[in-house]
C-alpha cells in the first residue's frame, strides 16, 4: 500500500498572450533561470487565484479572510454571527486573538477564519456560564486556549483554506500553523523578449462634437509562453492541521488541487488578453520529500513547431533521468496529456484525479 507523504505536481501550460502578473512599473515580473530571462507569475500570484476560484470555493472551503484591519474584520463577523452571539462577545475574541496593546501598523496580514472565531465565541460563552467568578474564569481562559491549543485545532479548524497556506501567529491566542502546501513561482520554459502594447481609448462623446485623438493612451507589456508550475502538498501536515483527518479526506482535497493548478489563472489583465488556457500536461507522483523538477528547463527550450511539444518532450526525459538516477521507480506516477508524451498516460483529467484520489492506484 502506498503510504508515501508528499505529492508533487509538475503542470506545463501553454499561455496565449498576457500579462499575468506586474511588477510596481506595470511590467511582466521575470527571472533569470539558466542565466536566461524568463517570465515569472508569483507563488503568492498564483495562491490567490486558486483560493478565490469558484472551484476552491465549491470543492475546499471559503478562503479566509486575509487583513490587518480589526475594524473592518470586527464589522464583517458581527454581521455574521449576530445571530448566534452578542457584539460585545464577538468584539472581545477578536480583541483576545489579536490584543489591542498590539501595534497594528507593525502587523503583518493575518489569515482570520470566521469558523474559528465562532467556535472561540462557544467557547467564551460555556466558560462564561461556568465561571461567574471573574478569576476562576481567566484561568479556565488561559488553561484552554494557550495549553490545548492542538486540541481546539482539531475542533474549529474548518477552514482547509488555513490548513493549506497556513499562518504566523506572534500573539494573542491566534493558533501558529504550518502550511500544508508548498507553491513554486511559475516560470516560462523558454526565454521570453516582451512586447509592448501601445493602446489607445476613444472618448465617444469629443469624438461626436468633431475633436480627433484619444481619449487616453499607455503602454503595457505583454507576452505568451509556456509555464512549469511546480506545487507539493503534505499530505500528513494536511491531515493534522484538519484535525487528523484520515488519508482518504486529505487525497481528496489533494486531486481538488490538481484541478486548481491544471485550470485557475491569475485573473490580472484579463479583460484585455482573455488568456485562460488550461494546462497541456500534468505530471503527478508522490514521494518521500518535494522534489521539483524545474532544472529540465535550466536550459531554455527552443521553439520547433512551437514551444509546447518540445517543453513536454524536455520535462519527460529529465523526469525520466531523475527518477532513474534517485531510484524512484517505485513511487507511484501518473502522467495526463493531450498529445503523444512518450510516457503512459491516464485516459483523461479526471482520470487522473481519481488515480489521485485513489492513493496513487
Amino acid at each position: 500500500m502506498n503510504n508515501k507523504n508528499f505529492i508533487n505536481y509538475h503542470i506545463l501550460i501553454s499561455h496565449s498572450p498576457a500579462n499575468l502578473n506586474r511588477d510596481d512599473m506595470g511590467m511582466q515580473k521575470s527571472v533569470i533561470f539558466g542565466g536566461k530571462r524568463r517570465v515569472r507569475i508569483s507563488s503568492q500570484s498564483l495562491k490567490r487565484a486558486l483560493r478565490h476560484s469558484d472551484y476552491y470555493k465549491e470543492h475546499i472551503s471559503q478562503p479566509s479572510d486575509r487583513t490587518r484591519n480589526l475594524t473592518l474584520l470586527s464589522k464583517k463577523y458581527i454581521a455574521a454571527l449576530q445571530d448566534k452571539y452578542n457584539p460585545e462577545t464577538i468584539q472581545t475574541i477578536i480583541e483576545y486573538i489579536c490584543p489591542k496593546k498590539d501595534n497594528i501598523k507593525n502587523q503583518a496580514v493575518a489569515a482570520w477564519s470566521q469558523a474559528e472565531v465562532e467556535k472561540y465565541c462557544q467557547l467564551y460563552v460555556e466558560l462564561k456560564a461556568q465561571h461567574s467568578d471573574e478569576k476562576e474564569f481567566d484561568k479556565e481562559w488561559k488553561n484552554v486556549t494557550k495549553n490545548n491549543k492542538k486540541g481546539l485545532l482539531a475542533a474549529f479548524q474548518k477552514t482547509v483554506d488555513i490548513a493549506l497556506s497556513g499562518r504566523m501567529a506572534t500573539s494573542g491566542i491566534m493558533t501558529t500553523i504550518d502550511a500544508a502546501l508548498s507553491v513554486a513561482h511559475a516560470i516560462t520554459t523558454h526565454v521570453v523578449d516582451g512586447d509592448i502594447d501601445w493602446f489607445t481609448a476613444v472618448d465617444d462623446l469629443t469624438e461626436e462634437a468633431g475633436e480627433t485623438g484619444s481619449g487616453h493612451l499607455d503602454t503595457t507589456e505583454f507576452s505568451a509562453g509556456v509555464f512549469y508550475r511546480y506545487a507539493s502538498l503534505n499530505l500528513a501536515q494536511l491531515q493534522a492541521n484538519i484535525g487528523e483527518v484520515d488519508r482518504p479526506y486529505a487525497l481528496e482535497i489533494a486531486a481538488h488541487t490538481l484541478h486548481l493548478l491544471a485550470t485557475v489563472v491569475p485573473s490580472a489583465k484579463q479583460n484585455a488578453f482573455a488568456a485562460y488556457n488550461w494546462a497541456d500536461f500534468a505530471l503527478v507522483s508522490f514521494s518521500d520529500q518535494p522534489i521539483s523538477l524545474a532544472n529540465a528547463f535550466e536550459e531554455a527550450v527552443t521553439p520547433k513547431n512551437g514551444l509546447l511539444a518540445p517543453s513536454i518532450q524536455k520535462f519527460v526525459a529529465y523526469q525520466q533521468n531523475i527518477t532513474q538516477q534517485y531510484g524512484l521507480t517505485a513511487d507511484p506516477t501518473a502522467c495526463f496529456s493531450t498529445s503523444d508524451c512518450g510516457l503512459p498516460t491516464v485516459a483523461d483529467f479526471n482520470s487522473l484525479k481519481n488515480w489521485l484520489k485513489n492513493n496513487g492506484e
